[in-house]
């Protein structure tokens, strides 16, 4: 299982936003830690750059499945690693509704 979560950083006065503006650097350090913590050696968290969900960041998306979250603390975060990767459940109330799948050979903008 991958975690590619969006650490993407724009200058302050973009209209977008970034997602590391809105604290997923720290909330990935958290996601990293805690999946140490748990022993989830089947699980590996990345950083990634944009993934184009600027309005719903910072955001997370969990292959194979595809499942993208957007979340704002570590109570999130949590709740996402004990819900979803651990007990194999959605946590929906932070789902992003329609799930993102570029096709191939097509380039995200960030």
């Amino acid at each position: 299982m991958h975690i590619f979560v969006c650490t993407n950083r724009r200058p302050d006065d973009n209209p977008k936003g970034s997602c590391a503006a809105h604290g997923s650097e720290t909330l990935r350090e958290h996601l990293k830690d805690a999946q140490k913590r748990l022993g989830l050696k089947d699980v590996r968290v990345n950083s990634a750059g944009c993934l184009d969900r600027c309005g719903h960041g910072p955001v997370l998306v969990i292959y194979p499945e595809g499942i993208w979250y957007s979340f704002r603390s570590t109570a999130d975060i949590d709740e996402i690693l004990e819900t979803h990767i651990l007990s194999g459940r959605r946590v929906e109330r932070l789902m992003v509704d329609k799930p993102f799948l570029p096709k191939i050979g097509t380039e995200v903008s960030g």
